[in-house]
């Protein structure tokens, strides 16, 4: 049975809700295909959880960078460029040029992404991988896992408080690391008062209007900063960033990390791109590649 789609903010845009609506098909087509001990099966073969929260807290570069691989810049644009799409090649040279962690998106009916996009990245890369998806259902963190993620994506806009919490409590026990994603000061209120939380997403893309605005981050990192540094939270700001210019102003409002794809993924270079934007000349990331 396909429950009805419940979401704490009605006014999202019609794409939003009918990704959330797809998802819960999947999710019920996953629950028919495998059970529960399946799923705990494929954890036996699944990589060592790498520390996403460490890796940003201790970055050398901060804010830092995380990365994302993904096909389409959104559910319509696919990613023009001088090759074809290989998620591999893309995530060695974000790496290479300076990333801290890579995202994967791994949507496939919207963004052309897959859990197999993960399994790729990590028998190579050895940075920490957050599994960049919709998530709604204990079962997607499962197979994230399996794949490599080692940590995922959890939307405050498409999950009750009640949901974020059993999220976080799967996230916990598989050892990985939730990153809860607000794009306004009533769903960062809502997330703070939440337990365990020890990584935000500020987006700085409304999920009514899809506009973008740097200043959201700003907004809330001055409404709560104080309040964030006390708990010990990370808080990563995704969208709009684009130039290092972007990445400053983020850093004097406090963040720890920025998530950017779009803006990189237009490149040729994208190594070069990357350590343009981190203002270094050399890469340390290169141990962080299987040969």
């Amino acid at each position: 049975m396909i429950y009805p789609v419940i979401m704490s903010n009605n006014r999202l845009q019609p794409i939003i809700k009918e990704i959330v609506w797809q998802k819960k098909i999947e999710v019920a087509q996953i629950q028919q295909e495998m059970s529960f001990a399946s799923l705990q099966r494929q954890l036996t073969a699944a990589p060592t959880v790498r520390d996403f929260f460490t890796a940003i807290q201790q970055n050398i570069y901060q804010p830092g960078l995380i990365a994302e691989v993904k096909k389409l810049l959104s559910h319509q644009d696919i990613v023009t460029s001088n090759f074809d799409f290989d998620p591999l090649a893309i995530a060695k040279s974000y790496v290479v040029g300076g990333a801290t962690c890579l995202s994967v998106m791994t949507d496939q009916k919207f963004f052309q992404g897959g859990f197999d996009h993960l399994r790729i990245i990590r028998h190579r890369i050895a940075v920490p991988l957050l599994c960049k998806d919709f998530i709604i259902d204990p079962c997607q963190i499962y197979l994230a896992r399996a794949a490599g993620a080692d940590a995922v994506l959890l939307i405050a806009a498409i999950l009750t408080d009640a949901e974020i919490n059993n999220l976080l409590r799967v996230i916990n026990y598989l050892g990985m690391n939730a990153v809860i994603e607000v794009h306004n000061l009533t769903e960062l209120d809502r997330v703070l008062k939440l337990e365990d939380v020890r990584i935000i997403a500020i987006n700085n893309r409304s999920l009514e209007d899809f506009s973008v605005n740097l200043s959201i981050t700003q907004q809330l990192m001055a409404a709560r900063r104080s309040q964030l540094q006390n708990l010990g939270i990370l808080v990563i700001s995704e969208s709009g960033i684009e130039t290092p210019a972007d990445i400053s102003l983020m850093a004097d409002a406090g963040i720890h990390a920025v998530l950017m794809s779009d803006v990189l993924l237009k490149q040729q270079n994208l190594e070069v791109a990357v350590k343009n934007l981190l203002n270094h000349k050399f890469s340390v990331s290169k141990n962080m590649i299987k040969k």
